[in-house]
């Protein structure tokens, strides 16, 4: 008789801004009924925190305060987008502007923050109570390197500046797509190049390129993926 596996299943899903994570991950945890954690998010809400508070983001003494002193947290079933919580309030649309996007990029580069964040990401994801679908840029790698299964999601830069730009139009933000290009190669880079956790594939991740394809193709792909993996886990494999 095989043992019941001793943590819930877990699913990371990495990839640059823009790739379509956090839809591609909401729909697969949905798919599968694993919980959701965007860890991004949880980055987004500590450059809005920072902001707030008159914290540069490149302070780390003054981040490592920061964070001892604020309450994360992330409400989300897989169904609809996360809720994140910071001291009490609902910040879900607030960290969702351009600035603060480039303030995530910029304090995930910051040691305290990512050693800060990372108790919590572990214990979101180990609390799940079916499995997790955990959406980053190091979940393979630097958060759960023992993964059931890893995915790398990627796309064009054209076509993730492209949604990003889409995505900022739709809420009403004046925006040039020049300038959304512009940053989001300025945030690869910045995301790829830092010293710390740089945003790289795990060795035994398997790549998805979602560029000039529709988000159910890529999920569909993802989904069967994990159930045949899952089948393994119950197999014993």
């Amino acid at each position: 008789m095989t043992e019941p596996p001793s943590r819930p299943f877990l699913l990371a899903i990495d990839g640059p801004a823009g790739a379509g994570k956090s839809t591609v991950s909401r729909r697969v945890a949905h798919r599968l009924g694993f919980s959701i954690i965007d860890t991004g998010a949880l980055y987004r809400a500590v450059a809005l925190a920072a902001r707030r508070a008159g914290v540069d983001w490149d302070d780390e003494a003054g981040l490592e305060r920061l964070l001892q002193t604020i309450d994360l947290r992330l409400e989300g079933d897989g169904e609809h987008e996360s809720r994140v919580l910071l001291d009490g309030e609902d910040v879900s649309l607030a960290i969702r502007t351009p600035e603060i996007s480039l303030g995530a990029s910029r304090v995930s580069a910051v040691r305290a923050v990512r050693e800060g964040l990372l108790g919590l990401q572990r214990r979101l994801g180990l609390s799940a109570p079916r499995g997790a679908v955990l959406e980053g840029r190091d979940i393979g790698t630097v958060v759960f390197p023992d993964a059931d299964a890893k995915i790398f999601l990627t796309a064009s830069v054209e076509q993730r500046a492209q949604r990003r730009y889409e995505e900022l139009r739709a809420r009403g933000e004046k925006v040039d797509f020049e300038e959304v290009l512009a940053d989001q190669i300025r945030r690869d880079r910045r995301d790829t190049e830092r010293a710390l956790a740089p945003l790289r594939p795990a060795e035994d991740a398997f790549v998805v390129d979602s560029t000039g394809r529709t988000i159910d193709e890529v999920v569909d792909e993802i989904v069967r993926l994990v159930q045949t993996r899952l089948a393994e886990t119950s197999a014993g494999g």
